[in-house]
């Protein structure tokens, strides 16, 4: 079930926004196929609902996964994955939010926030970014 009749706040009503990170969630940035193969191991895990996890179609194609606000500065993310949040390495970033139906482009919904998920759990996606990142990095010059 997801928030089609009811989002939350911070989910526009139409086209996109700029939400900044810290305030409603914090977000951790995985570009290219490396975050599509997280997101699908995470969905694995939580019986294909995820929590909320926005893609960009242009550009390096990175998938943006909302986290609970503060949750980021927790855990040290691996070389390939990049929070944003009150406190993890940006002081002030913005990621952009679509609506739930409509014209969205550039975002999409690669998985939408539901009421049993609102946000994708941080020790979850840690766990399946250091699963698909780590031979990643295990064959990047350094």
């Amino acid at each position: 079930m997801n928030w089609e009749n009811d989002p939350p706040e911070w989910i526009p009503a139409q086209g996109c926004a700029l939400s900044k990170t810290g305030a409603w969630f914090d977000a951790v940035r995985v570009a290219g196929a490396e975050g599509e193969r997280a997101a699908a191991l995470l969905a694995a895990c939580c019986e294909g609902e995820p929590g909320p996890v926005v893609g960009e179609l242009i550009g390096a194609r990175a998938l943006y996964f909302l986290l609970p606000a503060g949750a980021a500065r927790a855990f040290d993310w691996p070389r390939g994955a990049r929070a944003h949040g009150a406190h993890a390495e940006d002081a002030v970033t913005f990621v952009g939010v679509p609506a739930l139906r409509g014209d969205t482009w550039p975002l999409f919904w690669f998985a939408r926030p539901t009421r049993k998920r609102p946000f994708v759990e941080a020790r979850l996606l840690h766990v399946a970014l250091g699963a698909t990142l780590t031979e990643v990095n295990a064959h990047a010059p350094s």
